[in-house]
């Protein structure tokens, strides 16, 4: 009796030590390794010349848990620390601009930057930009995303997924319909609202002009639906080309909800090969609100 309770005692001290063993921060996935496992696993050759690459923080920090995002904002920087998360994977850059130069920011003693760069500090959090390759994969993980949030995926061009062929409705009920399914607070609509549409091409982010102009150049698209333009550009292109009667109308949602469930299928997809560490999506709040 005596020896099997001494038995008991000892298989359960090894069970909690083998636990505080693996969840010690030594043995710990650390944030470069995370990363180390999605190059292995995006499908395509990682590129030498990216914005794929560390933004903030320590690349050797043990992760504690991981949330996918469409922007690091301040926001969602402070609820990631709140729930746990010390990687921040981010689809769009953290410090304005493109390459995430914060040279002239630092220069000027910028306040909005040191209050971010605080955060980051004082929650030990490390932030990573998946942009060029989750792109580049096939699919491309942002429009499979935006495909399955707007139910569309029945009506895409097998060839061509950017390109679409929907029940017959009109600009203005299409419009709405994209509104309420992701939840839009402010879209923009050029074009007539009556014009009855059945041919959709979807191009999440921002449309560069040459690539947005020849989308609607297209005779296989009546509707370009896009997260961002130049309005000189794209806008203007577009509300010529309605009032010279063309059957061209376009829907610009806005960067972050053009691609914002792009970002949480990454989450869901980090699950299949970084089983150690809980994998969130936090979605970047809407930066825009409607007047009244």
């Amino acid at each position: 009796m005596i020896r099997t309770l001494v038995a008991t005692l000892s298989l359960g001290a090894l069970i909690r030590a083998a636990a505080a063993a693996k969840n010690s921060p030594t043995n710990r996935l650390t944030a470069r390794q995370v990363i180390e496992r999605i190059q292995k696993n995006v499908g395509v050759a990682w590129r030498s010349q990216t914005v794929d690459t560390f933004k903030a923080g320590d690349p050797d920090t043990p992760v504690t848990g991981i949330a996918t995002t469409m922007m690091a904002t301040y926001d969602v920087l402070r609820r990631a620390a709140a729930a746990g998360d010390n990687l921040i994977i981010t689809h769009e850059p953290t410090f304005y601009g493109h390459t995430d130069d914060i040279a002239a920011l630092t220069k000027e003693n910028d306040a909005v930057l040191a209050a971010k760069q605080a955060l980051i500090e004082k929650h030990h959090l490390v932030v990573w930009r998946f942009h060029d390759h989750w792109h580049a994969r096939t699919p491309d993980g942002i429009q499979t995303g935006m495909l399955r949030a707007l139910g569309w995926e029945k009506f895409v061009n097998p060839g061509n997924s950017h390109l679409l062929v929907i029940p017959g409705t009109t600009v203005a009920d299409l419009a709405s319909s994209i509104k309420e399914r992701l939840g839009i607070h402010v879209i923009r609509v050029v074009g007539d609202p009556a014009m009855r549409v059945t041919k959709v091409a979807l191009d999440p982010g921002y449309g560069a002009f040459p690539g947005a102009r020849h989308m609607l150049q297209r005779d296989d698209v009546e509707v370009l639906v896009i997260g961002e333009g130049v309005e000189w550009e794209i806008v203007e292109y577009a509300d010529d080309a309605s009032a010279e009667g063309g059957r061209k109308a376009l829907i610009i949602l806005g960067h972050i909800p053009s691609e914002q469930a792009g970002m949480e299928d990454c989450a869901r997809w980090l699950k299949g090969f970084v089983p150690e560490v809980r994998e969130d999506f936090i979605a970047t709040a809407e930066p825009f609100w409607p007047a009244k």
